[in-house]
């Protein structure tokens, strides 16, 4: 009996100390009966450690690893590839060609294409009136001609460098996600078909709305 009184004590004890002066200002540090690795040892960035042979904190990223997010097997979504390493001339399987992706790629054009290559397409952005002569226009027949992937590689490679080693035109890959390429490539094709648009493309009836 006098061990379970002294068991009953002490858990009463434990009870009390525990949960009896919860939100008790007090100067003590809180007792932790389960700290679940709460407390551990940070070391700032770029700091020595000696716990590893290197002796740096920070750790390199074990070789063979690939980030969830940059895990990019489908080349045609990522690369404008076919299997064969051919450009592709239709839009990936995981892009959907409605009129949302035409709206966005409208979006990103305006915001980043724009100001260069103009609201149409061709070549007379506002950086023209700063001097910048050389941003083509997308109704030339060597533009045209370009398959979907050849213009999605444009926007995330830039254009060819000259012969003097000048890339007139960067990389936007930091800036527009794959999807957004493809949106902008879907807005670009349809820049191309309307220049190259006649009255017997325009719906019967719609053609009495425009006047024709």
């Amino acid at each position: 009996m006098r061990y379970l009184y002294l068991s009953t004590l002490l858990l009463a004890v434990l009870t009390v100390s525990v949960l009896g002066f919860r939100g008790t200002p007090s100067t003590r540090p809180p007792i932790e009966l389960f700290p679940d690795m709460d407390h551990q040892a940070h070391l700032k960035p770029q700091a020595e450690s000696a716990f590893f042979p290197d002796r740096r904190a920070d750790r390199p990223i074990p070789a063979g690893t690939v980030s969830r997010d940059d895990l990019r097997d489908d080349d045609h979504l990522y690369l404008g590839k076919n299997a064969d390493g051919t450009w592709a001339r239709t839009f990936p399987a995981a892009v959907k060609l409605d009129a949302a992706l035409l709206a966005r790629g409208q979006d990103r054009f305006t915001i980043y294409c724009q100001p260069c290559h103009g609201a149409l397409g061709d070549g007379n952005g506002i950086t023209k009136q700063y001097g910048m002569t050389t941003t083509p226009t997308y109704f030339d027949e060597k533009r045209t001609k370009l398959t979907a992937g050849e213009i999605f590689n444009v926007i995330s490679n830039g254009s060819q460098k000259t012969p003097e080693g000048r890339q007139n035109m960067l990389s936007y890959a930091d800036k527009l996600t794959a999807p957004d390429r493809w949106a902008v490539v879907a807005y670009v094709r349809a820049l191309q078909r309307a220049n190259a648009g006649t009255v017997a493309d325009v719906p019967a009836d719609k053609r009495k709305e425009l006047g024709l």
